[in-house]
C-alpha cells in the first residue's frame, strides 16, 4: 500500500509512530505537508500539486489536520476524495467534529448522551440559556478552542453572565454546557478505529485544575471500558462520519456523555498509558479498507435515474405487520430490502421469510415512485433515530 500522511509536523510523536508502523508492515509511506499541497481544478480532472509537481495519487491518505488549518486541510482531503483516494476520515467528518456546535447539533437527534447545551447570540437570552442548562456552576466553551483552551468553569450565575457578555463583546462564539459535577476533573478518551474501541484511558486533572487534558497536566491511566461507553463512542464516531478518532466522554450518573470527537487524536498519551500499538492498528485498518473499501450506498445507488435509497418505517397499524418480506410483494414492485433495523439490531440482507413487526425500519433501494407510496403519512417532525449497533449482523445471526 502507498500511504500518505497529511501532517504539518513530521517530527511529532504521532506522525513518527504512524510512519514507523507503516514501514514495519512493508508499506510505502510518505509525509505530506498539508499546506504545501496545491489544488488543481479542471474539467473531469481533479489534481493536487506539491512544490510545483503534480502528485501521483497514493492508495490512501491519513489526515492529521490541525485545528488552525481546518478549512484548507479539509479542502485538501476533499480533493483526495475526488481523486478516489481512500481516507478513513472524510472532509465532511473532519468538519463535523471540529465545530463543537455542529457536532452537538448532529449528535442531539440521535440516541447518544451529550451534556445539555445552549448557544445564544443576544446577551438578553443568556439568563434563559443558563436556566436551561441547570444554572451555575456552568461550563463556558469557545467553539474554536482545543486542548482545553477556552474552557471556563463559572461557579456563580453572575460570573457566568459577566463572562458571556465579555466574550460576546469580542465577537467570540460561545457555548454553554451543563456542569456534570460527578465527573469534575475526570473524563474518558476512547480511541475508535472502524467499528470498535481499541483502547481507552481515563484522564484525571491535577491540583485545582478542572480540565483533564494531558496538555494541561492531566494524568492518564488505561481502563477496561464499559460496553455502554464503548458503544456510545463507536456510535458517535459513525454518526459524525469518522473511522479513526478519539471520543471524549464524561462519566455521569445517567451514563456516557459525549463531550467531543477528535478527528486527529494524539497517540502519545494513549499508547504510553495502554502499552498498545495504536499506530499499528490504524495502519492495519487503512490497509484492509484499501483492499475492500466501504462505499457510500446512497451516493452510489441514487445516480440511477428514477431509483433511490430510503428508510421506510413500519408504523403501528400498518398492513405490512405480520407479513413476511416475500408476502409484502416489495420485490415485485422493484424494491429491494437491504437491511432491516429492529430496536438495537441491524439485519443485513434479510430473508424473504422474515416477518415484519411494528416500528421495524427498512433500508430499501428501488424505483422512486414505488418508494413514495410505501412511506406512511405522518407528522413533519421526524422521530428521534434509533441507535445502531457497533457492528451490523447478517440474516440468521441470533442475538
Amino acid at each position: 500500500m502507498r500511504l500518505s500522511i497529511l501532517s504539518c509536523s513530521p517530527t511529532c510523536y504521532s506522525t513518527r509512530r504512524l510512519v514507523e508502523a507503516a514501514k514495519q508492515r512493508g508499506h510505502d509511506v510518505s509525509v505530506l505537508n498539508t499546506l504545501r499541497l496545491a489544488i488543481g481544478l479542471d474539467h473531469g480532472d481533479p489534481t493536487l500539486h506539491c512544490r510545483g509537481k503534480e502528485l501521483n495519487p497514493p492508495d490512501a491518505i491519513l489526515p492529521r489536520i490541525g485545528a488552525s488549518i481546518t478549512r484548507y486541510g479539509s479542502a485538501v482531503v476533499r480533493q483526495f476524495e475526488q481523486m478516489d483516494v481512500y481516507t478513513p476520515n472524510t472532509a465532511a467528518g473532519i468538519g463535523n467534529s471540529r465545530d463543537k456546535l455542529r457536532s452537538l447539533q448532529i449528535l442531539s437527534r440521535h440516541d447518544v448522551g451529550i451534556p445539555t447545551s445552549a448557544y445564544v447570540h443576544d446577551k438578553r437570552d443568556v439568563e434563559d440559556a443558563l436556566a436551561r442548562v441547570g444554572g451555575a456552576p456552568v461550563i463556558i466553551k469557545l467553539l474554536e478552542g482545543t486542548q482545553g483552551v477556552g474552557v471556563i468553569l463559572a461557579d456563580k450565575q453572575e460570573i457566568a453572565k459577566a463572562i458571556m457578555e465579555t466574550l460576546h463583546s469580542t465577537q467570540q462564539q460561545v457555548l454553554l454546557q451543563k456542569f456534570v459535577a460527578e465527573s469534575k476533573g475526570k473524563d474518558v478518551r476512547a480511541f475508535v478505529i472502524g467499528d470498535r474501541v481499541v483502547a481507552a484511558i481515563r484522564r484525571t486533572a491535577q491540583g485545582q485544575e478542572f480540565r483533564s487534558n494531558v496538555h494541561r497536566g492531566g494524568v492518564a491511566e488505561a481502563i477496561d471500558l464499559d460496553p455502554e461507553y464503548a458503544e456510545a463512542a463507536v456510535r458517535a464516531a459513525q454518526i459524525l462520519g469518522l473511522r479513526v478518532c478519539g471520543v471524549d466522554m464524561l462519566e455521569s450518573k445517567s451514563g456516557p456523555q459525549i463531550m467531543e470527537v477528535n478527528s486527529s487524536p494524539g497517540l502519545e498519551g494513549i499508547e504510553g498509558a495502554s502499552g498498545l500499538d495504536i499506530a499499528g492498528a490504524v495502519i492495519d485498518y487503512i490497509s484492509e479498507q484499501v483492499k475492500f473499501p466501504e462505499i457510500d450506498i446512497r451516493q452510489r445507488l441514487t445516480v440511477s435515474r428514477g431509483y433511490c435509497v430510503a428508510d421506510i418505517n413500519i408504523p403501528e397499524g400498518s398492513h405490512y405487520i405480520g407479513q413476511s418480506l416475500e408476502q409484502t410483494g416489495l420485490r415485485d414492485q422493484d424494491v429491494v430490502v437491504l437491511t432491516l433495523r429492529r430496536g438495537g439490531l441491524v439485519i443485513s440482507n434479510p430473508k424473504g421469510s422474515r416477518v415484519l413487526e411494528a416500528d421495524d425500519s427498512l433500508l430499501c433501494y428501488g424505483r422512486s415512485e414505488h418508494m413514495k407510496s410505501l412511506i406512511p403519512d405522518g407528522p413533519k417532525r421526524r422521530k428521534k433515530l434509533k441507535p445502531l449497533p457497533a457492528t451490523p449482523v447478517t440474516e440468521g445471526t441470533t442475538r
